[in-house]
């Protein structure tokens, strides 16, 4: 979801893994336990755990299970993307570069340890130390070192300002844990972690199976911002195959299926009336990007021509249709998307929505031609895009198939549509091999920089040579900014400043998708992202 910055590893795992949890998963179906075993509430899914360990493990599947069993110094309560005090009762910059958390007082692990501020110095120091392959220590960058003057005090001493360090605390870097428990040097196994009861969210696990089972049961020792949990047994199963989840579902061996299920999936049991199928935001994104050296006109190009190549850009936002995408090839599992920043989140704006197309979402190829012929580009423009037919699901043949088909109805263009695996097209395209291209993101936590930084400052992942000052000054700014109007602003501002050049061109947001049996009460999908089995009762 790596490299020495916040966000690089990320656009390696979303870019390559963390958003690619939106991948369907394959294989044989795995054995999910019995109606006899049964208790509570049952909930089913494709995801895979990488580690039950926090330092181990920076994907959606993983971070779904801490969710319920970990907590953490900040969380987003129900229905809002923000973050507030979750086992703290206060938190807050003491100066731009010093964080301070004041922990509840009586805080304990399921097993009966207390949980004081040198458990939290011990989970994010052994983090940084560990350092391991799929961890989430990229997202602690910022960290310089962490002072604990009494048991319930946490000093965070940043390198620099940043106001997104409240939902740094969210994240996958973020859960707490039990230094009695694990280990400061290595990963802790899944076995000694529940043999440990080293838990102390809404939930503690009781029986665990990797990738199988996973039975929980409410932790009655949690005090926190999410309350007590409403169920007091869960089991989760795990499945390989989409097909067996939703049959699963269908004949009532899963109350809740959350997970990923195909589009056709989806639409199929919005017909059947003992199910309850329900739409939430949701933090995935699918875009283009468009490498200004190598894109037509590119900088680097024979023909370079830098109002040329930005009148490219700007037709091809004109013509794309992405309404059209979202109900034909996705179902209406994803929606429109009209700037990077996801709707749902603090600062979110539309831009590309008002600029491009017909104003109104729609394409316009009267302008989109207008905008061409202003810039002298004569004939029709020959585009190289190339995606990944393996990476972001088998969905995306059909969704750059619909692309290249829009771009040339609109006479304007030949599209030469390619795809690559991802093991050669993560490495291609940041060696200039790709003038315009498929990524997608999945985020970190629920905050628009998250959405920004990764994209648009100086060095950013993408690698598609964007380099703007003023768009980097308004990321820096509002990174900064504590006022929490005066940020929104900033991102937005930041949003279309991007939108009046479109180094990339947003096009898809996910949406999250639940299907529940009609009894299930208290299934919620908001923005935080996140799927909180402690809302839900039948």
């Amino acid at each position: 979801m790596a490299s020495v910055t916040k966000w690089g590893k990320r656009g390696i795992a979303l870019g390559a893994g963390a958003a690619a949890t939106a991948l369907v998963l394959t294989g044989c179906a795995s054995s999910s336990v019995s109606d006899t075993e049964l208790n509570g509430l049952s909930i089913g899914t494709t995801d895979k755990v990488t580690s039950l360990d926090p330092a181990g493990s920076y994907d959606n599947g993983s971070f779904a299970v801490q969710n319920q069993v970990f907590p953490f110094l900040m969380n987003t309560p129900v229905g809002s993307p923000d973050v507030e005090p979750d086992i703290a009762s206060k938190a807050e910059f003491t100066d731009p570069t010093t964080y301070e958390v004041t922990l509840k007082d009586g805080l304990k692990f399921a097993n009966g340890n207390e949980l004081t501020s040198s458990d939290v110095k011990f989970s994010f120091d052994r983090e940084l130390k560990i350092n391991n392959e799929n961890g989430p220590q990229s997202l602690l960058a910022n960290l310089k070192s962490i002072d604990t003057p009494d048991d319930t005090t946490v000093v965070f001493n940043l390198d620099h300002a940043d106001q997104t360090w409240p939902q740094v605390l969210s994240s996958p870097a973020g859960p707490i844990v039990d230094e009695d428990v694990f280990s400061a040097t290595e990963l802790t196994s899944a076995d000694d972690i529940v043999k440990g009861k080293a838990f102390a969210g809404q939930y503690e696990i009781t029986s665990y199976k990797e990738n199988d089972t996973i039975q929980y049961k409410a932790n009655k020792e949690y005090d926190g911002l999410l309350g007590k949990a409403k169920t007091d047994e869960v089991t989760a199963s795990y499945y390989t195959k989409e097909t067996d989840l939703k049959l699963a579902v269908q004949e009532g061996d899963v109350d809740v299926a959350y997970r990923s299920l195909t589009p056709t999936d989806i639409a199929d049991l919005r017909k059947d009336d003992s199910l309850e199928v329900t739409d939430g935001p949701g933090g995935e994104i699918r875009y283009v990007v468009f490498n200004l050296d190598t894109q037509p006109f590119g900088a680097k190009t024979d023909d370079a021509d830098e109002a040329k190549a930005l009148a490219v850009r700007q037709a091809v936002a004109d013509v794309v249709d992405r309404a059209s995408i979202a109900k034909e090839v996705y179902n209406d599992t994803y929606s429109p998307l009209y700037s990077m920043v996801p709707d749902g989140l603090t600062g979110a704006a539309k831009p590309f929505e008002e600029l491009y197309g017909d104003g109104d979402g729609g394409a316009d190829v009267d302008k989109a031609k207008k905008t061409l012929a202003d810039a002298g580009v004569t004939g029709k423009v020959t585009i190289d895009l190339q995606y990944s037919p393996d990476h972001y699901g088998s969905t995306s043949d059909d969704e750059y198939a619909a692309i290249k088909t829009q771009l040339e109805n609109s006479g304007l263009f030949t599209v030469n549509l390619q795809s690559t695996v991802w093991t050669t097209y993560s490495q291609e395209r940041v060696k200039d091999a790709y003038p315009v291209y498929q990524l997608g993101w999945f985020p970190d936590f629920s905050d628009a920089d998250n959405y920004l930084s990764p994209f648009f400052s100086k060095d950013n992942f993408v690698q598609n040579h964007y380099d703007d000052a003023e768009i980097q000054d308004l990321i820096a700014a509002e990174q900064q900014e504590s006022d929490a109007d005066e940020r929104a602003d900033l991102i937005e501002q930041a949003q279309e400043r991007e939108a009046t050049q479109i180094s990339t061109l947003p096009l898809l947001q996910g949406k999250s998708v639940a299907v529940a049996s009609k009894d299930v009460k208290g299934l919620t999908l908001d923005s935080s992202y996140k799927f909180r089995y402690a809302t839900l009762s039948k």
